[in-house]
């Protein structure tokens, strides 16, 4: 990567003097261009370059991250790995042998973290929330074994299932991993994207919802400032305090 990068022209600018081209993990590589064509360029020589060594690019494994972000990609591949998986549980769904109470920590277990892997990361729309919540809904439904005719509210549903909105859940989710990111050092990355502008200008017209966008919304709500939250951060008790409180109890939200 050294080599494929060393001309230090086709990356973004992270900060006032420095330039980043690429995120390297174990066995992953993240190239970074303003614009596709850049990125065919650093592509090609990367290709180039490991072919030399007998290494080759898995075409198969790569993936685009574009501006538009990939929440909406992520959701749906998220929503269809968690029916499968909840049909995979059909048997455990349709047992008298299991009560409702195993049956939802089953639920719990294995099929919400599947539907919510990455929610941390996923800019939330009206749209979004309501296909995830839609298809808890129809699981809950299904375990709880309401057919056609009989009908219960969402609100009803949630407090004989021990749930709380899709949105609350995404909601404590994104501030668990900010407190967990904000621990670690001022130099990581991860840690300095949290506050990194981006260049580039807007279009004109009403801005597209991101998820810094929901992040400054949700600081706002606190009624706190960015350096209050580090601060806090640092201390885990008071952190987990914090995100408890971010939703309302069942039992106090309004009908």
């Amino acid at each position: 990567m050294k080599t494929s990068t060393d001309q230090k022209r086709n990356g973004i600018q992270w900060t006032l003097w420095k330039q980043m081209d690429d995120l390297d993990f174990a066995d992953d590589l993240a190239l970074l261009s303003h614009t596709q064509q850049q990125m065919q360029e650093k592509t090609s020589i990367v290709a180039d370059n490991s072919a030399s060594l007998g290494l080759h690019i898995n075409r198969g494994k790569s993936n685009i991250l574009d501006k538009q972000g990939g929440t909406d990609a992520d959701v749906k591949t998220c929503i269809g790995k968690a029916r499968a998986a909840f049909h995979q549980l059909k048997n455990i769904w349709g047992s008298r042998q299991f009560n409702i109470t195993t049956k939802i920590r089953v639920f719990n277990t294995i099929v919400k973290p599947i539907l919510l892997y990455g929610a941390e990361t996923w800019r939330t729309t009206a749209t979004t929330m309501k296909k995830i919540q839609v298809f808890i809904n129809t699981c809950l439904r299904k375990i709880l074994k309401i057919r056609w005719p009989e009908r219960i509210s969402n609100e009803e549903l949630w407090q004989r299932t021990k749930q709380q909105p899709v949105k609350d859940d995404i909601l404590q989710r994104r501030w668990r991993w900010i407190g967990h990111t904000l621990r670690k050092p001022a130099p990581n990355i991860t840690r300095q994207a949290l506050t990194w502008n981006p260049q580039g200008k807007r279009k004109r017209g009403r801005p597209r919802n991101t998820w810094r966008r929901d992040l400054d919304a949700d600081v706002k709500q606190m009624g706190k400032t960015w350096g209050q939250l580090e601060r806090l951060a640092q201390n885990r008790d008071a952190w987990r305090e914090l995100v408890s409180g971010l939703c309302p109890r069942r039992g106090h939200r309004q009908r």
